[in-house]
């Protein structure tokens, strides 16, 4: 039973998280367009709508109904109402929900503008996304209770993602106040009508659901803040390959060693294709950034950044098993700098095909000057490919380090420099092509060649002083 201490301390961590967001979301007003061009339009609310597809994937992949680990073992198992033993997660789901549509809300008004009515737009933009993510929330928690749903649930992802295209490829019109008012009704309407069902749903969802749906969140939480982030790509690995029967095929004849090791990678690579589709997809994103900003902004400067170092990082994944369980190696005759050069192919191909493309479609978009721009992608795939392999191999976090006080508040060493490792060896290695990429050079002939001999020297080093095996 909840105490007056409990209640205090909830409202006053309300009171303060409202105090701390408010200068943040004032700001973001303050910045917010007054008329946005039907093109832009279209692209940013592409990003909206590939923002809420994400929110719905991963409200359904995590569950979303999850507890404690005791409550799951012991009160959903009993005889109590349901609902009464689920009513905290309900709260935090509804705050969620909330939170994200503020969000969403914010990217709506950045993306069609305000003209003027900045009151009227902004309460419209408020009832809209709070209800889409309301509502979807609901439809997240129907879908954990039943199959169907389920199924309707990723059907709903798929449709906007299509639509999330087809904004970007078409552009969208500004709509007029009534069929602005007409849509927020409707999808109040829906939004109530999806949380009124989740809410008797709750009673319905299956233990083993909520057990699995509690494990999975117990355990990202506590690899995310107490032992160490990069157990959650085991667990997204493992929990993807589990129960599943693949069909053997023989290993090319030629392939001995460290290219066999590093031929397994790219089959592991092949077997998710829908995961290698997402990738492959998600090059078009800093085309659509730069064109829903009017340029080249910084925030498709950090997509393309991001991106190339995270579709390269996409094929470390034997790299990190070599680090932590060394038998596979042996069992192959591999070892050594061998294996680490073989294992670096891999993410250098993806990671310079992936920047290629983006660069590409920001030539496209005419957010870059003249120049075959796409050619940093094979340049820099070498850099890539070692920062990728330095993020695979790093240690857990070290919580043991020091905290140095800030002006903003107290920053813990360990998680920073976690973090930072192998994207700082990135960095270095892709310097000429990010300076050419924030500088608008008028010829990209040198700087095309110092990227390729000062990523592969980077590369170089890295393969040449790193241990064959940290551990």
């Amino acid at each position: 039973m909840k105490t007056w201490s409990d209640r205090y301390t909830a409202v006053l961590g309300a009171a303060m998280a409202v105090l701390l967001l408010a200068p943040a979301g004032a700001a973001a007003l303050a910045n917010v367009p007054r008329q946005v061009e039907p093109s832009r339009a279209g692209a940013g609310i592409a990003l909206v709508a590939l923002a809420y597809a994400g929110y719905l994937a991963l409200a359904r992949v995590f569950g979303p109904v999850a507890t404690s680990a005791a409550d799951a073992a012991w009160l959903v198992l009993s005889p109590l109402p349901r609902r009464r033993v689920l009513r905290r997660t309900v709260i935090v789901l509804g705050a969620v929900s909330l939170l994200a549509g503020l969000v969403v809300a914010l990217g709506l008004l950045a993306a069609t503008g305000v003209q003027g009515h900045l009151a009227l737009r902004l309460l419209a933009a408020v009832v809209l996304g709070t209800s889409a993510t309301v509502g979807g929330m609901a439809a997240a928690v129907l879908a954990q209770a039943s199959s169907t749903w389920d199924g309707w649930l990723l059907a709903a992802i798929v449709v906007v993602v299509v639509l999330a295209v087809l904004a970007a490829v078409h552009g969208a019109a500004t709509p007029s106040p009534a069929v602005t008012a007409a849509a927020a009704t409707a999808i109040v309407v829906a939004a109530a009508a999806l949380a009124r069902r989740a809410w008797t749903a709750l009673e319905r969802i299956p233990a083993h659901r909520i057990l699995g749906a509690s494990t999975r969140t117990g355990t990202v939480a506590t690899a995310a803040v107490v032992m160490d982030p990069g157990a959650l790509t085991w667990i997204i690995e493992d929990a993807h390959w589990r129960r599943r029967a693949l069909r053997s095929r023989p290993m090319p004849r030629r392939l001995r060693g460290a290219p066999a090791l590093a031929w397994a990678e790219w089959r592991r690579l092949v077997r998710r294709p829908l995961r290698a589709a997402v990738l492959a997809a998600a090059a078009a994103l800093p085309a659509v950034a730069a064109h829903a900003g009017g340029g080249l902004t910084p925030v498709a400067v950090a997509a393309v950044a991001a991106g190339a170092l995270a579709a390269a990082a996409a094929c470390t994944t034997g790299a990190r098993r070599d680090v932590h369980d060394p038998s596979l190696p042996r069992l192959a005759a591999a070892g050594g700098r061998s294996l680490l050069v073989a294992r670096s192919v891999p993410p250098a191909v993806v990671g310079g095909a992936w920047l290629g493309s983006a660069l590409a479609g920001l030539s496209l978009a005419g957010a870059l000057g003249a120049g075959p721009w796409w050619l940093f992608g094979p340049a820099a795939a070498p850099a890539l490919a070692a920062g990728a392999l330095r993020m695979a191999r790093r240690r857990p976090i070290d919580h043991s380090m020091p905290v140095i006080p800030t002006p903003v508040g107290a920053l813990p060493t360990g998680p920073v420099i976690w973090a930072m490792t192998g994207a700082d060896l990135a960095s270095l290695g892709c310097a000429p092509f990010l300076a050419a990429l924030t500088g608008h050079p008028a010829a990209l002939g040198p700087l095309l060649i110092v990227q390729g001999l000062f990523g592969a020297a980077v590369a170089a080093a890295f393969l040449l002083t790193a241990r064959p095996r940290p551990h």
